[in-house]
């Protein structure tokens, strides 16, 4: 059975993305015969004007999403890894379905624009690190961080882009010499030798990545826990800007193991019902296929709205066009239930930006008897 395809995660240079532009992102979605496209970006809805004019000419639907990072301090506390394999305690989340245009209240928005800033505060401290390590290496450039906010960005500045702008400055420094990038980066790294080809240019950045600014590195600078905010205030922001939280799950990483929080299925679907989720995402391409379906299901069958995305949120170009891990294609039952929860989020939208009710109310409440009806009113939106 042929449904539509759907992508409803996709990071764009907003916050950091492997596609150029927003142009670039959409005009793959085209090309891959994607037509409901999700813009998902890290604190921001800065490209919402760019991501709506460009899908409408190109006959897209847009869902308009958001992400950020939160902190449970009782997981923190008991040191549950929620959907954070290394961090207990911190907790994706995304926005689903906002109101468009994006409107959000006092003191909301002024939440946002301060977790923003402390993003960028602490990214622009590793900066700092990254050039004493290169005046202790006696290497004669030094990263300017305003030209990265500037040039490199669309304002807020997260590790990837340090990463970018020292793979450019070490290239450019050594002619594109690839002896000589090998040299200045085994320098960098403390001897480790760089692995990937220096034509790799994604993988060179996902290197310097985390040999210098993951926990570690030379140029490491821990997030200060006010740097985060609450769940409960995550879950504030988005249902004042009219969305559904939603809890994106990392599920089964390549040797099928699970983090605490997820393991158990059952359990996990009863505490996110308790915490007040009524939306879920995975990120397919990271998961098997038969236990993305496995997990999907289920929580289809419990009632959630369940979407799928590619995410892009590295170097790496990968499809637009889901798929789960190893390129396995998603199954029917996947498609459906992807295009059946980006149908919800559709009609969701649509409704809140009229000044209606949507799936769930400001209370974050869901209208779980009426789904049928939202997947057909956002069908409808989408075939038109």
């Amino acid at each position: 059975m042929d449904f539509i395809k759907v992508n409803a995660h996709l990071h764009t240079p907003y916050s950091f993305s492997a596609f150029y532009d927003v142009n670039d992102a959409l005009d793959r979605a085209v090309a891959e015969n994607v037509k409901v496209v999700g813009i998902n970006d890290f604190y921001t809805t800065a490209g919402y004007d760019e991501w709506f004019a460009g899908c409408e000419e190109r006959h897209l639907y847009p869902l308009f999403n958001i992400e950020f990072i939160s902190l449970n301090e009782n997981d923190q506390k008991n040191g549950l890894r929620v959907n954070d394999p290394s961090n207990p305690g911190r907790t994706y989340i995304s926005g689903k379905g906002l109101k468009y245009p994006f409107k959000l209240s006092q003191p909301y928005s002024t939440q946002l624009a301060e977790v923003r800033k402390k993003s960028n505060d602490q990214v622009e401290a590793m900066c700092k690190k990254l050039n004493e390590l290169l005046d202790a290496s006696n290497i004669s450039f030094r990263l300017n961080f305003d030209w990265i906010r500037n040039d490199l960005t669309k304002g807020d500045v997260r590790e990837r882009h340090l990463a970018k702008a020292l793979r450019l400055k070490v290239y450019e420094t050594a002619q594109n010499d690839e002896s000589r990038i090998r040299e200045m980066l085994q320098l960098l790294f403390g001897s480790v030798k760089l692995k990937a080809l220096p034509s790799n240019i994604a993988d060179v950045e996902n290197e310097i990545r985390a040999n210098l600014l993951k926990a570690g590195g030379v140029a490491f600078v821990p997030e200060e826990t006010d740097a985060f905010l609450s769940v409960s205030a995550v879950f504030k922001i988005i249902l004042n800007a009219g969305g559904i939280p939603t809890y994106p799950f990392l599920a089964d990483d390549k040797n099928g193991n699970y983090t605490d929080f997820e393991n158990d299925l059952e359990q996990v679907t009863r505490e996110l019902k308790k915490r007040g989720f009524h939306s879920v995402e995975f990120i397919a391409t990271r998961n098997d296929v038969q236990l993305l379906e496995k997990y999907a299901e289920y929580l289809y069958d419990a009632g959630f709205v369940v979407t799928f995305g590619s995410e892009h949120n590295s170097p790496t170009m990968e499809p637009i066009e889901l798929f789960a891990r190893s390129n396995t294609p998603l199954t029917d039952k996947l498609m459906k239930i992807n295009y059946e929860g980006a149908c919800v989020i559709a009609a969701h939208q649509h409704l809140i930006s009229d000044g209606k009710q949507g799936y769930v109310d400001s209370d974050g409440n869901a209208h779980s008897s009426q789904i049928k009806s939202f997947i057909e009113m956002g069908d409808a939106l989408i075939q038109k």
